[in-house]
């Protein structure tokens, strides 16, 4: 979510069209909007922002070491490209960058070093424009994938050496097995079998519903779903005492534990269905996009005959759960606020997806799993041409 002040400062920035001065502005602006500067960055609890001078909207300028931008990159971070009759803005959080250009031959997952310059960023993102009036949008895409989320991507797209997992490739028969998923999905969730997972996980949030209130508020979004994810489908009884006792102990030191890089975090085997359910959290009073699932991983899944892919949300309030929700990854308005990240994602893969999070807060309050089959349908025919 996007605070006020940083649109006061889109304001502020577009009033100052023709100020021609990058340093005056940068002095202005500091002090009217009380900015604390860490070396070239300004930034306050609500945003960050670097100034930049250029002649022409084309500029190639180093902006900041990745390094850097990491400790900004849970904020908004704002370039803001001052040139002679104009002033521009764009956002360049890591999920804006192409790739990173300056002294970075040496980059990697655990090595983070380099710098970007301003013809890294992207002017636009998933047929948005990189602007002031899409800021709130693009900023919610990046809340749901965050620094970790983009730093294989960025590797790769720096040093050209390809992470390991191949793009799926898909024979005639596992099409049709694929395509025979929302028939699947349609009588699921109209079966005993689908009221006897709903009951079996709100089983587990019920069990478990203090330290999911705890958890729910943790302010790191990667952090905070995986502690829910694990006391809801974790199997190492002892490490999920140790997490219990971490969170009712408010520590700032949360036990280390590892989650399933898989496609659901539960999995349930039924005779005639194999579930695979993706636990996520949706705290109502915030706005953010939730991630959804790696594509080639979901059409992997769905190759398999019984397959059933759900998603249980959880909502939370600050002190209270709202409610608790299974829906099937094509329940109608659910599909219809999937976001295809393809062109993020990188050469070896068909990308990943998000959910427009006010979508899930509606269905959280009022549940529906209706499942649209050609809606569905032309989705999944689209996701495999990808």
């Amino acid at each position: 979510m996007i605070d006020e002040t940083l649109f006061a400062f889109i304001e502020y920035v577009k009033s100052k069209n023709g100020i021609g001065n990058k340093m005056r502005l940068m002095r202005e602006a500091r002090k009217k909007f009380k900015l604390t500067k860490d070396r070239s960055v300004y930034y306050s609890e609500y945003f960050a922002v670097r100034f930049s001078f250029s002649s022409s909207a084309n500029f190639s300028n180093t902006v900041i070491s990745l390094s850097n931008l990491q400790k900004y990159d849970d904020l908004p971070f704002v370039v803001c490209l001052v040139m002679p009759k104009q002033n521009i803005l764009y956002l360049a959080n890591t999920t804006f960058l192409q790739k990173i250009s300056h002294s970075s031959q040496e980059l990697r997952e655990d090595n983070i070093r380099g710098s970007f310059n301003g013809s890294d960023i992207v002017k636009e993102f998933n047929g948005l424009k990189n602007a002031p009036e899409n800021f709130g949008k693009l900023f919610s895409i990046h809340a749901g994938l965050g620094f970790g989320g983009n730093l294989v991507r960025l590797v790769e797209a720096t040093t050209n050496i390809s992470p390991s997992g191949n793009k799926m490739k898909i024979s005639s028969k596992q099409k049709l097995v694929i395509l025979s998923a929302v028939d699947r999905a349609k009588q699921f969730v109209k079966s005993k079998e689908y009221l006897e997972l709903k009951d079996d996980l709100d089983s587990k949030v019920q069990r478990y519903k203090n330290e999911i209130l705890i958890a729910g508020f943790i302010e790191n979004v990667n952090i905070r779903g995986r502690i829910i994810e694990y006391l809801i489908a974790g199997e190492d009884e002892k490490m999920k005492t140790d997490l219990i006792e971490a969170l009712r102990k408010s520590s700032q030191k949360i036990p280390g534990f590892r989650t399933k890089n898989t496609l659901g975090d539960y999995v349930r085997i039924f005779k005639k269905y194999q579930t695979a359910t993706d636990v996520k959290t949706k705290i109502l009073i915030l706005s953010s996009n939730p991630k959804g699932y790696n594509i080639d991983k979901l059409l992997e899944f769905l190759s398999s005959d019984q397959s059933v892919f759900m998603f249980y949300f959880i909502g939370l309030e600050p002190d209270k759960i709202v409610n608790q929700i299974l829906v099937s990854m094509f329940q109608v308005d659910l599909l219809r606020s999937t976001i295809v990240l393809k062109h993020w994602s990188g050469r070896n893969s068909r990308g990943v997806t998000q959910f427009e999070g006010d979508i899930i807060h509606k269905l959280i309050v009022a549940p529906d799993n209706h499942v649209d089959k050609k809606e569905s349908d032309d989705f999944l025919k689209m996701l495999i041409k990808l």
